[in-house]
């Protein structure tokens, strides 16, 4: 049996849910991703352009991650979990893959989003992982997922 991990950015407490609700699904831990420097309302503004997301998203700057994983040598598996900005992973998400080797490991992302898909953001995503990453195809996890449904999902992914 491989030990999971569920690893997410969360800010408007979305994501966060449906992490929790999907470690429980997949018997896997959880570790929050949390920029060093904590965002506030007036940072997350995606309407000001000069607001630090706006930003981080059009120079594609990686934020400063406030911990590590320090046993992610022990994870085959790593779910990653994060909303949708502009089509993309906020770019923490992209910090948090380049801070570690994933090779032998699976990773998985999943995202939360208001009606984009994960396509874009899947591209940009693996490659920041090494070659030798089995990458499965994302998932987008509304509020209305249920335990079931997260269940079903983790057993059609084949990594138990």
């Amino acid at each position: 049996m491989s030990k999971k991990l569920v690893a997410y950015f969360s800010c408007g407490g979305d994501t966060g849910a449906a992490a929790k609700q999907l470690a429980k699904a997949a018997d896997a831990d959880l570790f929050a991703i949390k920029p060093a420097v904590p965002y506030t309302d007036a940072d997350l503004d995606w309407r000001d352009k000069n607001s630090r997301s706006s930003v981080e998203m059009r120079t594609l700057a990686r934020p400063e991650i406030a911990d590590r994983v320090d046993n992610m040598d022990e994870y085959d598996v790593v779910f990653v979990g994060f909303p949708i900005w502009w089509y993309l992973a906020p770019t923490i998400i992209n910090a948090f893959l380049a801070s570690y080797d994933f090779s032998g490991k699976t990773v998985v992302p999943f995202a939360t989003s208001g009606g984009s898909d994960m396509r874009k953001a899947e591209a940009v995503l693996k490659p920041l992982c090494s070659p030798q990453t089995v990458w499965k195809d994302g998932k987008l996890i509304d509020g209305n997922a249920t335990a079931d449904d997260l269940r079903d999902w983790v057993k059609e992914l084949n990594i138990l």
